[in-house]
């Protein structure tokens, strides 16, 4: 059978641990055949910890014709299934199409000012908060339709890859990755005489469209995505969805996201 990958294409830190991994990553690369390539690549390698997959995703503009994968050179890296003793293993399965694909959703999101509109693609979450960090004060609408009146600190919209990421610092609840949803997190709501915001996560279809729409009139914000973050001024809303645009992550044929969870957040 004709192997499916064959052009390979290395994304690392600059860091003595990541690029000693990306060496021998490339050794046995080349070692089982396949092209070491800057573009035109069937498989993208991240190396480092998740901040890396999520620069790698950007710098590639969350490819659909691609495979990615994520080897760990960091801490965590929950987004880097793959331990630095288990490369050469990977790389002999995928010589022999002995892998599987999962596709995980896309985050797109629309920030509308004044002055224009800003666009852009996320794989974890879209964060909303005041940037005095002072109370916000949002209407929530699912497909327009009012979900709720927020006060608190900010609202947290993530994925269901990102579930495990900023969402869990508020309590957010993990979501398995081949559930296509979107979490709206409450960042420490008010809730009181004169305030009565949702205090738990909210997880809706793949379908539903979330607009956040400021109430208050001294709206500057600061939008984090991902590990940029951004400061607007005059904005009238922001919406988000889960896009058509989905990205295919290799994965071991023993990969389960239960045991993910297990090794990652319990032992």
């Amino acid at each position: 059978m004709r192997r499916k990958i064959n052009r390979v294409w290395l994304y690392y830190n600059d860091n003595e641990v990541s690029k000693k991994i990306a060496e021998e990553t490339e050794e046995l690369l080349r070692k089982y055949h396949f092209a070491i390539v800057d573009e035109d690549y069937d498989l993208a390698i991240a190396i480092g910890g998740d901040g890396s997959f999520l620069r790698m995703l950007k710098h590639t503009n969350f490819k659909t014709d691609t495979y990615y994968v994520g080897i760990n050179a960091g801490t965590l890296g929950f987004l880097q299934e793959i331990k630095p003793d288990e490369i050469e293993l990977l790389i002999a399965r995928i010589n022999n199409n002995d892998f599987k694909k999962e596709e995980l959703s896309i985050q797109e999101s629309i920030i509308t000012t004044k002055k224009g509109v800003d666009k852009f693609l996320s794989l974890n979450e879209v964060v909303v908060r005041d940037k005095k960090l002072n109370v916000t004060y949002f209407n929530v609408l699912v497909d327009d339709i009012l979900l709720e009146t927020f006060a608190g600190d900010g609202i947290l919209v993530s994925t269901s890859i990102g579930s495990t990421a900023y969402n869990l610092s508020f309590n957010g609840s993990i979501v398995y990755s081949d559930l296509h949803t979107l979490q709206i997190t409450p960042i420490a709501p008010l809730f009181n005489k004169a305030y009565k915001s949702l205090v738990n996560s909210v997880i809706v279809p793949e379908n539903k469209v979330i607009k956040v729409i400021p109430v208050n009139a001294k709206n500057q914000f600061i939008i984090y995505y991902d590990g940029t973050v951004k400061s607007y001024t005059n904005v009238t809303s922001i919406v988000t969805k889960i896009s058509r645009k989905k990205i295919s992550c290799l994965r071991m044929n023993n990969y389960s996201y239960s045991t993910i969870i297990n090794e990652k957040f319990l032992k």
